[in-house]
């Protein structure tokens, strides 16, 4: 799609672009609910490419930060290249230590492939959510002694939790309603827990959940439309019968 010929008729995959790029403004925070909702409405009903234009001209182009208009990456692109960028990096750390105190490892870190964490009436956080990866499986092993460790991890990676507890224990919990990715790091969570714990929860990062709810936004406007379009039609053929 261009913005050089507004009169063009607009296709079913040019209204789906819009729609992709209106769904990761609003996981971004560049667009509240509500604005998504209304250019989601009005990019489905768009006839033209006049139409669509304006409707992401305020936001980056797909890939960057600059504002063309042109929404010509393929919506999928993401899905499928994401992982494959996020692994095969030099690690930034491969293990922590805390004693009666803690620590930390969130945003965009890059995690050993093997990577080891040790409390002692202390705790700690992994978060892996927006971390890269060294290699495609990466075992973490805790050694928890009277403390914890908690690890986070995104919904769609190969997790596997094998450590053992001794008046303490080892547990996973968190969203259970996604698929691994076929291209997600396998993450292998090991090691002891004496009078202590290790929690490792599959969660999503606040992006993905607005663009889930994005998603369902967008699902929700389809089907009012096509129950008002379904509508229109019978009206048509009664005033045909008639």
């Amino acid at each position: 799609m261009t913005s050089e010929l507004p009169e063009m008729r607009a296709s079913d995959t040019e209204r789906e672009r819009v729609a992709e790029r209106l769904r990761d403004a609003v996981a971004e925070g560049r667009l509240d609910m509500e604005e998504f909702e209304q250019r989601l409405d009005a990019a489905y009903r768009a006839r033209t490419h006049g139409e669509l234009t304006p409707l992401v001209a305020d936001l980056p182009a797909p890939g960057g930060t600059g504002a063309d208009p042109a929404p010509l990456a393929d919506p999928a692109a993401p899905a499928r290249t994401r992982w494959r960028e996020r692994i095969g990096l030099p690690a930034t750390s491969k293990g922590a230590f805390a004693f009666w105190g803690g620590f930390g490892r969130k945003g965009t870190w890059t995690i050993g492939k093997s990577f080891t964490a040790v409390t002692v009436m202390a705790g700690g956080e992994l978060d892996l959510r927006d971390a890269r990866f060294e290699a495609r499986e990466t075992v973490i092993t805790c050694v928890v002694l009277m403390g914890g460790v908690h690890v986070v991890v995104p919904p769609d990676v190969h997790l596997q939790v094998t450590g053992v507890g001794l008046m303490g224990g080892f547990g996973e919990q968190g969203v259970s309603d996604v698929e691994p990715d076929p291209e997600a790091p396998r993450v292998v969570v090991r090691g002891l827990a004496v009078m202590g714990g290790v929690g490792v929860e599959r969660k999503r990062t606040k992006a993905a959940k607005l663009r889930l709810k994005a998603e369902r936004a967008e699902r929700a406007e389809q089907a009012r439309l096509e129950k008002r379009e379904r509508r229109l039609e019978r009206e048509q053929d009664r005033k045909e019968l008639d």
